[in-house]
Formats: structure tokens, C-alpha cells, sequence
């Protein structure tokens, strides 16, 4: 099949039917994800397609759902659980973190876990409260998740049908504002690894990383920056547990400056974890401190305020004018 151009939307849909059809051991489970298809239309048409006993509407219970997509799981079955937004997958955090994330390390390794929790995260979209945040962190940091965020529509269906085949549970981060945007997707192609970074852009200046919605907003910065005549290199982090730090120490040696941008708050997040390893992997490689870009250390803002939270092109072009300027 030659390469199709679709949105992360559709190749997500498109994922999901594939893993449906290859395995009668996969379920879909999740609040209005059977006849609505979804409030983002992810899992539109599936239900018709492959009946109720399949796709799953189930109660407004996140704790249920995941509760319940863990007995499956020990049953046998792969089960792709949807939290409808990412504020609502509080209350089935106890379930994720004290029973998913640790079940195969207190059966000694008998016991797998094959569940993907599906999670429309980060702003951009105008939603009202809890609908708009970035918990990435908070899943990151617990031992026995993984955690992964597509940046586009190729890796979004290759990363769910990779996620899908995964004997470990893995937290599946969707950048619900970048559900539209197109790219060229090959569904015959061989992917890399899941867990593996992906240099999106070369450059020698300055390195960028950064994951799901802010690689788009890299990309952007570095053609802004090029016009300027700075070379920045662009790392689409793709995984943010495991991170590949190989990748990104690879790039921080060959540019010696090294921004990391995500849209959660900087206190704390993903960025504190990557400055600290490639500090202390590269330190006599590095020409400038490494810099975080994020959100800030608030409640998440009503829609009208959530542009002067997200961190933008301005905000990392002025870092990357402070790292160049060391």
C-alpha cells in the first residue's frame, strides 16, 4: 500500500481496527467510545463494526473501567481502556499505580499486564477545567508503566499497534489539539522501536527535545531560528518512560546546548529528569546550562488564558537565544 495522508485522528481509528481484526483477544473499553465513536470520534464506526461485546460503552466509573480491563487482562484478553480526557484519569489512579504498574512484579513475572490506557491529553483546545492538562509526569515516575505520546499520524498508528502488542501496560498519550493535523501515514512500512527518539530535524547549533504536542511548535521555532542563521537540531522524544537517553545525549554531545520543552509545568517535570541525566552524562560536552520551556507551576487557566500558558514560538526562540547566548 503506498503511503496515505491521514490525520492522528484517523490513524488512531485506523490502528485500533487493525489490532480489533488481528486479535479477538483485544477489547475496547471506555465512556460513549461504542455508538457516539468517541467525543474525538477515535473509536468512530468500531462498535458498528465489530458489536458491543467488543467496544465497550461502560459506565462514567474510571475506576471500573481500568479495574475491570485488569481482570480481563489476567484473563487472557488485550484490553484498550479510553479516559475521555486527561483530568478525568484521577480517579482510576489508585487502580493504575497500585494494581496495573505493579501486578507482574508481585507475581514474580507470571502475571502480565497488556493494557493501554488511551488519554486525550495537553491544551489548545478551549475546554473548561480538567480537560486540558499534561499528567504525563505523574505516570512517568512510577516504576512498571510505560508512558509514550505520538507527535504525528504516522507514529500514532504504529505506536498504538506496537502499545497494542505490548505484554506491559502503557499509558498512551494523545496531543488532543494536534487530532487533526495530516501527515503520510505507510501501514505496510516496518517501524522502529517504540520506545526509541527520533531526530525530527538536523542541527548543530542547539538541540530541541521535546514530545506530542510541542514537537510541532520545535519544528516551527527551528525554521523561525534558521532564517536567523541558527542551525537547531529537533529530537522527537516519542517515549517519555523509558526515555531514550542515548538519543538525546547523542545530540546534546554533537550541539552542546540542549532545551527540553513539554507543555506540563516546568516544577517537576519531564525536563527536570532529562536536564539531570544529560548533566550528568555530558557535562564536558555541554556549552550552556540545559533550559526547560513549560507550562507554569498554576491550576491549569480558563480557556481565555490558556495562550499565555502554553508555552509558544516566543517562548522557545527566547530560550534558545539564552542557551546560544552562554
Amino acid at each position: 500500500m503506498a503511503e496515505e495522508k491521514m490525520s492522528i485522528a484517523k490513524a488512531l481509528n485506523e490502528s485500533l481496527r487493525h489490532a480489533l481484526d488481528n486479535d479477538p483477544k483485544v477489547l475496547i473499553m471506555g465512556e460513549d467510545v461504542g455508538k457516539l465513536g468517541g467525543v474525538f470520534r477515535i473509536t468512530d464506526g468500531l462498535q458498528k463494526d465489530f458489536g458491543e461485546d467488543r467496544v465497550i460503552d461502560t459506565p462514567l466509573a474510571e475506576s471500573g473501567i481500568v479495574g475491570t480491563a485488569i481482570g480481563l487482562a489476567l484473563r487472557g484478553y488485550r484490553p484498550i481502556v479510553e479516559i475521555q480526557f486527561d483530568g478525568f484519569v484521577f480517579p482510576a489512579y489508585d487502580q493504575i499505580v497500585t494494581q496495573l504498574a505493579k501486578m507482574h512484579a508481585r507475581a514474580l513475572g507470571k502475571i502480565k499486564l497488556p493494557v493501554v490506557v488511551r488519554i486525550p491529553y495537553g491544551g489548545g483546545i478551549g475546554a473548561v477545567e480538567h480537560h486540558s492538562e499534561s499528567p504525563e509526569a505523574l505516570f512517568a515516575h512510577v516504576a512498571g508503566l510505560k508512558v509514550v505520546s505520538p507527535s504525528n499520524a504516522s507514529d500514532a498508528y504504529w505506536m498504538m499497534q506496537q502499545a497494542v502488542q505490548s505484554d506491559d501496560p502503557i499509558i498512551f498519550f494523545e496531543p488532543k489539539r494536534r487530532y487533526w493535523d495530516k501527515g503520510g501515514v505507510d501501514t505496510e512500512s516496518i517501524p522502529g522501536p517504540l520506545h526509541k527518539a527520533v531526530t525530527v530535524r538536523e542541527g548543530s547549533d542547539l538541540t530541541l527535545v521535546a514530545y506530542g504536542p510541542m514537537v510541532k511548535v520545535c519544528l516551527e521555532a527551528a525554521a523561525a531560528a534558521q532564517e536567523e542563521g541558527k542551525s537547531i537540531e529537533v529530537l522527537d522524544l516519542r517515549s517519555m518512560s523509558p526515555i531514550d537517553f542515548d538519543a538525546v545525549q547523542a545530540s546534546a554531545e554533537k550541539t552542546g546546548r540542549v532545551v527540553v520543552v513539554h507543555e506540563a509545568p516546568v516544577f517537576y517535570g519531564s525536563g527536570a529528569e532529562i536536564a539531570a541525566r544529560i548533566t550528568e552524562r555530558c557535562f564536558y560536552h555541554l556549552e550552556a546550562p540545559v533550559l526547560r520551556v513549560g507550562g507554569y507551576h498554576v491550576p491549569y487557566p480558563p480557556a481565555r488564558l490558556e495562550d499565555e500558558y502554553l508555552p509558544g514560538l516566543d517562548r522557545v526562540l527566547d530560550a534558545v537565544d539564552r542557551s546560544l547566548a552562554f
